[in-house]
């Protein structure tokens, strides 16, 4: 009787709290370290015929809003890094499945699945893509090794 009701009592929660609660709580596994290491650098990344993601989303005026480099610098600064992780995650914390988010969609060619239009080129030709892959895999809660193991 009491797995019932423990099972009954999260269910009740869960119908109550509605499903903002549960893209909350998944969303709330993203992990900095991992993304400053293997994501951030995508961004930065010259891909042949494309821009860097930087170069059009620095202070851009839609979802994907990177800090600015600073001067003469190849990399953000810590304070920088944090907004920008901010910033991608609240694309990724908006859908329930964490690979429909514009941050995954929006660059992939649509053949692939991706949006009909990205000003910025088909970053992701598919989802093979290397990057695409460390993205979606971050968008899902991955960690580091090292920070698995704390």
């Amino acid at each position: 009787m009491p797995v019932r009701l423990t099972f009954a009592v999260a269910a009740a929660a869960t119908i109550a709290l509605g499903s903002g609660t549960l893209v909350s709580d998944a969303a709330g596994t993203l992990n900095y370290e991992f993304y400053k290491v293997k994501v951030q650098p995508i961004f930065l990344a010259k891909r042949p015929g494309h821009a860097p993601c930087v170069m059009c989303h620095a202070d851009a005026n839609n979802m994907l809003r990177l800090e600015k480099l600073p001067e003469g610098q190849t990399t953000w600064t810590e304070e920088q890094s944090r907004k920008n992780f901010d910033t991608v995650s609240k694309i990724v914390q908006t859908v329930d499945d964490p690979l429909t988010a514009k941050i995954l969609v929006h660059p992939l060619a649509p053949e692939a699945g991706g949006d009909a239009f990205h000003s910025g080129g088909r970053q992701f030709a598919s989802k093979h893509d290397p990057n695409w892959k460390i993205i979606a895999e971050w968008a899902q809660g991955a960690m580091l090794a090292t920070a698995k193991k704390k």
